[in-house]
């Protein structure tokens, strides 16, 4: 009965490790991936961005925190966009006017989608959105590295990983 008890004990031990034992999402993972249109009609894949150090980014033009964000993201754009980072926004507006719109009068250069599905869209579904904005910093290998990042611990996460 005690052999019993502690193989019970280890298999508890293990079913336990395993449970906690994470996978770090990467955009590669077709549960992750996802392609959609951009402003000049081209779609872009989520995973031809590996390789790259980018900012994933969620919003759309009614959410006025994402508008706000948006000043935030553009002056740290310009600032690391020299040396390699990037951003890629998903919009989750449900039309493509107020999107576009949006993208012109916040002054957005880098890539951005649009989620013609809106807020239960694709994009939204497997990324497990649930408010807006929120935001993924990916490493090179593709994988997350930090989620929904304040504005200096973002900054230096970026400068860490483009080795500046």
């Amino acid at each position: 009965m005690k052999t019993l008890k502690n193989i019970f004990l280890v298999f508890c031990l293990f079913v336990s490790v395993a449970s906690s034992a994470q996978d770090t999402p990467n955009i590669t993972d077709p549960r992750l991936d996802f392609k959609l249109p951009g402003v000049n009609g081209d779609s872009t894949q989520l995973s031809s961005l590996k390789g790259k150090v980018f900012l994933l980014d969620f919003w759309a033009s009614w959410c006025v925190p994402c508008r706000f964000s948006n000043k935030t993201l553009a002056k740290i754009y310009e600032k690391y966009k020299d040396h390699g980072f990037e951003i890629l926004s998903v919009s989750l507006d449900d039309t493509r006017k107020s999107w576009e719109k949006a993208v012109k009068k916040d002054k957005l250069t880098w890539l951005q989608l649009n989620d013609p599905g809106g807020p239960t869209g694709i994009s939204s579904a497997k990324w497990q959105i649930h408010a807006i904005p929120s935001s993924f910093l990916i490493d090179k290998d593709g994988n997350v590295v930090g989620y929904d990042l304040e504005k200096q611990e973002l900054e230096n996460k970026i400068r860490e990983l483009l080795g500046m």
